[in-house]
């Protein structure tokens, strides 16, 4: 899945979704060790990295979106579109995480709160592996039956 979307040459989708999830994964080790018995601070700092990855997400789905509506092939553009639901779902995800979180006391999470970031951050995983699949060319079974493609062709997926 070759990004039309690009800068100086270079695609910038696959080069921003790196920040977000960085962000997010750190989020969960500072609420890890916050729980564990760490200092007060680490809750924080979870905090304010759910922030920042919120804010470096909104940049990811937008390139992600042009990318998907500069597809020609309607097979890719269903792949394309079920890519941008999974990482719209984990922005959705921690969005709801960062609002219960500012009622909380030194904004720190609790043990559910905790799970709920662990299942976010999996889906965020999930979504950084199936783009890579389609930047491969290659699209899973499941993709293929969810969006109703027969085929999905490598030479397809270049167009994205």
């Amino acid at each position: 899945m070759e990004s039309r979307l690009r800068i100086a040459g270079q695609a910038v989708q696959p080069v921003l979704v790196m920040f977000p999830l960085g962000l997010f994964a750190m989020a969960v080790l500072f609420d890890v060790a916050d729980l564990l018995g760490g200092p007060s601070i680490l809750g924080a700092l979870a905090y304010w990295n759910v922030v920042a990855g919120l804010v470096a997400g909104v940049p990811v789905m937008l390139a992600g979106a042009v990318d998907v509506m500069l597809i020609r092939e309607t097979e890719a553009r269903r792949l394309g579109a079920l890519r941008t639901l999974i990482n719209l779902g984990v922005l959705v995800a921690f969005a709801v995480i960062l609002m219960v979180r500012i009622r909380a006391q030194d904004r720190v999470a609790s043990g559910g709160l905790l799970l709920i970031e662990v299942l976010a951050l999996g889906l965020a995983g999930f979504g950084a592996w199936f783009a890579g699949e389609l930047a491969n060319g290659r699209a899973p079974a499941f993709a293929r039956a969810a969006t109703g493609a027969r085929t999905f062709k490598a030479s397809g997926a270049r167009n994205f």
